[in-house]
C-alpha cells in the first residue's frame, strides 16, 4: 500500500473526479462511494477496494483510523479538504471515500433459497427508484435483483446513496436485455416446476392480496414511464396489480415493488 498526497487539481485527481460523472470510465476504473454504512458493508461482503480517500487536515475518527490501518487497498490518497469536498457527493464530505472494482455480472451470483424470490427491474430510468428497490429487496429477503435493458447506472453516486449500503449485500446482476434472461428462467422452471413469473401492472388480472405467492416467484417490474415491455408481459405467467384508492392512477415503481415484495413475505410467513 502506498500513500499519495494530492493538494491541487492535478491530472491524477481529475481522472479520479471523472469517475463521479463518467459511466464509461467507471466501467473500466471502478466507482467511488462514501459513508460509514457503505464502507462497512463493502468490507463485510468482501468487495475489492482499490483505494481509500481522506484528508489528514482534519482529525479522523477511530473508525476511519482502524479501517486505514487494516486496509488491503493498493493506494491511500491523502487529499486537501477542498479536494475531498469536490470528490464527495455530499454537502459535507464523509471522512472516508473508497474506490472499488465493479464486479463481473453473472446469474451465478444469485444464491437461490428454498423458495426463490427474484426481482427483475426492466430499464430503470431513475437512480433514486433503482436505489430504493435495491434497498427494499435487501430488507425484505429477496434472493437477488436482475436489471435488464438500457438502464440508469447501478454505480452512479446517486443510485449508491439511495441504496444506503444494500448495494454491497444484495446480489445484483445487469443484463443487456430480456433475451439473455430467458434461458435462465427456463432452467429455473425445470428446477422449480411450481415457479411463477409474475408481472406487475395497474391493469393486472389479480390483486396481489388474492394471488398465491407461496410458490417460487420471479417478480417483474417495468420502466417508470412505460411499464413492462410487451416481451415481458408475454413471458409472465400471470399479471398482478395493487388495488389503489383516491385520484392516483398508479404508484411509483419503487413503492409498488416494495409493497408487492412485502405481501409475498407476509404470505410466506
Amino acid at each position: 500500500m502506498k500513500v499519495v498526497k494530492i493538494g491541487k487539481e492535478n491530472a491524477q485527481f481529475q481522472i479520479l473526479n471523472a469517475l463521479k460523472t463518467n459511466r464509461e470510465k467507471r466501467n473500466h476504473e471502478g466507482f467511488i462511494f462514501e459513508g460509514v454504512r457503505n464502507v462497512n458493508n463493502a468490507l463485510k461482503y468482501n468487495w475489492e477496494i482499490k483505494s481509500f480517500f481522506y484528508s489528514s487536515e482534519k482529525g479522523l475518527s477511530d473508525w476511519a483510523k482502524n479501517i486505514l490501518k487494516n486496509s488491503k487497498a493498493e493506494t491511500h490518497y491523502d487529499l486537501s479538504i477542498e479536494l475531498l469536498k469536490k470528490l464527495s457527493n455530499k454537502e459535507e464530505p464523509s471522512e472516508l471515500l473508497a474506490l472499488s472494482e465493479i464486479p463481473k455480472d453473472g446469474l451465478n451470483k444469485i444464491k437461490i433459497k428454498n423458495i426463490p424470490l427474484i426481482v427483475v427491474f426492466d430499464r430503470p430510468s431513475s437512480p433514486g427508484n433503482l436505489g430504493t428497490i435495491v434497498r427494499s429487496c435487501d430488507a425484505l429477503g429477496v434472493d437477488g435483483l436482475i436489471i435488464t435493458g438500457h438502464a440508469v447506472d447501478l454505480y452512479d453516486p446517486e443510485t449508491i446513496s439511495a441504496t444506503t449500503g444494500s448495494l454491497f449485500s444484495l446480489p445484483i446482476v445487469r443484463l443487456p436485455s430480456q433475451k439473455e434472461l430467458e434461458p435462465w428462467i427456463k432452467e429455473m422452471k425445470i428446477r422449480y416446476p411450481e415457479l411463477k413469473v409474475v408481472g406487475t401492472d395497474e391493469n393486472g388480472k389479480y390483486s396481489i392480496y388474492e394471488y398465491n405467492f407461496k410458490a417460487p416467484v420471479i417478480l417483474l417490474a417495468g420502466n417508470e414511464k412505460w411499464g413492462l415491455s410487451a416481451g415481458y408481459k408475454d413471458l409472465a405467467d400471470d399479471m398482478v396489480k395493487i388495488p389503489i384508492q383516491g385520484s392516483a392512477s398508479s404508484l411509483n415503481v419503487a413503492v409498488a415493488t416494495s409493497i408487492v415484495v412485502s405481501e409475498i413475505n407476509r404470505q410466506r410467513g
